[in-house]
C-alpha cells in the first residue's frame, strides 16, 4: 500500500513537472512568434556595440547561405527567453516551493529574485562597458591593410559566450551566501581567503572571456567587489541569527 501511494506520489510530480515546463516553453514560444517581425533589428541592437567601432564604417559579413535569415531568429530567441526568464523560474518555483520549509522559503525566494537581477546587470555590464572597450581596443591592435570584420554567426556566439560568462560572473555574491548560510565556510575563513579569491578571479577571467587585458580586467576587478559585497550581506545575516538565536 505504501509502495503504491509513493508511486502515485511519484507520477503526480511528474506530471506537475511536465505541465509547468510545458507552460515556460509556450511562454517563450508566443513571445518569440511576437518578436520574430523584429528580428533584424534586435540583432542590429546586438551588433551596435561591434559597428561603432568598426573602421571606416565597415560592416559585417554572413559566410553561411542561410545565416542572414537564423542567426537574427536565435537572437530573437534569446530576447524571448530573457524576457520570459521571471516566470520560467516563477514556475520552478512553484514546482519546488511545497517541498521546502518555512525559513527556506524566506530566504531562497529573495535570493532567486536578486540572482536574475545580477543575472541582467551582469549582461548589461557586458554590453554597455565590455563591449564598447573591447572593440575600440581591438580596433587599435588591428594591424594596418587588414579589414577588420566578422562573421554574424560568430559575432553572436562571442556576445552569448561573453554574456554568460559576465551574467554567471555577477552572481558571485549569491554563491556567497549560500556557502556561508550552509555553513560550508564561515564568514571569517572566506575573508581569510580573500588572497585566493582575486588571484582566482584573475585566473577565472582570462579563461573564459576573450584574449584580451581589458575584459579579463574589466570581468575580474566586479567579481573581487561582488565578493566583498556577499561577505558583507554574509556577515550581516549570520549576524542577525546569533542574535535571534541568543533573544531566544
Amino acid at each position: 500500500m505504501s509502495g503504491e501511494i509513493l508511486d502515485e506520489s511519484f507520477i503526480s510530480h511528474l506530471v506537475e513537472l511536465r505541465t509547468r515546463l510545458l507552460r515556460s516553453i509556450i511562454a517563450i514560444g508566443i513571445l518569440f512568434l511576437c518578436l520574430m517581425p523584429w528580428a533584424k533589428e534586435l540583432y542590429a541592437l546586438l551588433a551596435q556595440p561591434l559597428l561603432a567601432k568598426l573602421p571606416n564604417g565597415g560592416q559585417m559579413i554572413a559566410t553561411d547561405v542561410v545565416g542572414v535569415f537564423l542567426v537574427p531568429m536565435k537572437v530573437a530567441l534569446m530576447v524571448a527567453f530573457l524576457i520570459a526568464l521571471p516566470y520560467v523560474l516563477y514556475q520552478a518555483w512553484a514546482f519546488v516551493a511545497p517541498g521546502l520549509y518555512s525559513h527556506e522559503k524566506r530566504l531562497a525566494l529573495p535570493l532567486v529574485a536578486m540572482s536574475v537581477v545580477l543575472f541582467f546587470v551582469g549582461m548589461a555590464f557586458a554590453y554597455f562597458l565590455v563591449f564598447p572597450a573591447v572593440f575600440a581596443f581591438m580596433a587599435k591592435i588591428a594591424p594596418e591593410g587588414v579589414a577588420w570584420m566578422t562573421d554574424i554567426e560568430k559575432y553572436l556566439s562571442f556576445v552569448l559566450s561573453t554574456f554568460i560568462a559576465f551574467g554567471v560572473a555577477f552572481e558571485v555574491p549569491i554563491a556567497v551566501i549560500l556557502l556561508a548560510k550552509a555553513g560550508v565556510v564561515s564568514v571569517e575563513n572566506l575573508r581569510k581567503a580573500r588572497p585566493y579569491v582575486i588571484v582566482g578571479a584573475f585566473i577565472i577571467a582570462a579563461v573564459i572571456t576573450p584574449p584580451d587585458v581589458v575584459s579579463q580586467i574589466m570581468l575580474a576587478i566586479p567579481v573581487c567587489l561582488l565578493f566583498e559585497a556577499g561577505l558583507f550581506v554574509a556577515a550581516a545575516i549570520t549576524k542577525t541569527e546569533e542574535q535571534a538565536e541568543n533573544a531566544g
